[in-house]
């Protein structure tokens, strides 16, 4: 990269973008902090700042590349993504039932989280392609096959919630992108049909299956399959106003809580800082979404404003599905709360794709 191509970089580069992904960093930081202080599991925080530098590198790598380059490599990315996704059912790690993981190394990673930013490339893609003509049936259906094939795979593993989030993704993406209505209606109405038949084919999973009804009706095992959310929602409810006080929420640092360092941090925030720190936490994802949509608006063309469309979407449903999930709107189905909850994989896949969005913002004001 010359001097002159730096500088430009330099003079646009996206610094709202940054020091409000960095903001909610430090937040998750000094959670998981709190989070961990008396958990079994030990050095989680170390790992996750490791994580954090090696995904805000990544956030400046992905920045300086020019996000078009990704134009042909997109369905090559969903490709890896979905070979990778098939690896971890025949030598992937398994843990508490699931198996998620590859081993890289020393390092676990979780294909299902990348394979999110293969998607939204792919769509980014596939939206280029089609510019302004209509598609027969014939043409769209084998990418669209591609796109059903990473959610299938991915509740496969079985990993509901994060197939549901690209299931999310792909709806969010398409109702945006699209020139006609009915035919997103029509899958959507397929995808409600096939609810009863999951159920009673058995694809759902026992445990999966006590979660929804656990949800419909938290009182009926409220030691076993509730436990999570009741806690969850004690957590949230006994923080008040301004909360606790850090590292004073009992029912984090007693343990009550369950996996609070990954599914349910947010529970943590709030009994320590409150209504108000919920809510200061909430405005800074609000801003973040607001301002990759923004960008996305701005963007010079098909290809980076789905991009930004498709980044935006993602954070947007892992935040509601996840605070939805720990106030007892939605079953629990162990979605991350962007770079707050502990994991790398998912901390990696935020940076990596916010770094697409500051490459599509630093990209508006070139010739």
């Amino acid at each position: 990269m010359n001097g002159t191509v730096w500088r430009r970089l330099r003079t646009h580069f996206d610094w709202p973008l940054l020091l409000t992904t960095l903001a909610i960093a430090a937040v998750g930081l000094v959670n998981l902090y709190s989070a961990t202080r008396h958990a079994p599991q030990k050095g989680l925080f170390g790992v996750q700042i490791w994580w954090m530098v090696i995904g805000l590198a990544a956030f400046v790598a992905m920045s300086a590349l020019d996000y078009r380059l990704w134009v042909r490599f997109a369905w090559i990315a969903l490709a890896v993504g979905l070979i990778a996704v098939v690896l971890v059912h025949f030598g992937g790690i398994a843990r508490k039932g699931s198996r998620r993981w590859l081993g890289v190394g020393a390092l676990s990673l979780q294909p299902s989280e990348f394979i999110k930013l293969a998607v939204i490339l792919a769509l980014a893609r596939f939206v280029h392609d089609r510019g302004t003509e209509e598609r027969s049936l014939k043409e769209l259906a084998p990418r669209v096959a591609a796109f059903v094939g990473a959610i299938v795979l991915i509740a496969w593993q079985p990993d509901l919630g994060t197939a549901m989030l690209v299931a999310l993704i792909c709806a969010s993406v398409a109702f945006l992108s699209a020139r006609k209505l009915w035919p997103l209606l029509v899958a959507l109405k397929v995808a409600a049909a096939a609810v009863p038949v999951l159920w009673v084919t058995n694809v759902l999973h026992d445990y999966q299956k006590r979660r929804i009804l656990t949800f419909l009706d938290p009182s009926a095992d409220p030691s076993g399959a509730g436990w999570h959310a009741r806690q969850s929602i004690f957590a949230v409810g006994s923080g008040k106003i301004v909360g606790k006080g850090f590292m004073h929420g009992t029912q984090n640092q007693l343990n009550f809580l369950p996996e609070q360092w990954t599914d349910f941090p947010f529970s943590v925030w709030a009994e320590e800082w409150g209504f108000v720190g919920s809510v200061a936490l909430l405005g800074l994802y609000v801003f973040l979404i607001v301002w990759t949509i923004n960008v996305a608006s701005q963007a010079r063309d098909r290809f980076g404003a789905t991009l930004c469309l498709g980044v935006a979407a993602m954070i947007f449903w892992h935040v509601v599905v996840n605070i939805a999930m720990v106030t007892g709107l939605a079953p629990v189905v162990g979605v991350t709360l962007p770079l707050v909850s502990y994991g790398g994989s998912s901390v990696l896949t935020v940076f990596l794709g916010l770094g697409l969005v500051a490459s599509v913002s630093a990209r508006r004001w070139a010739h």
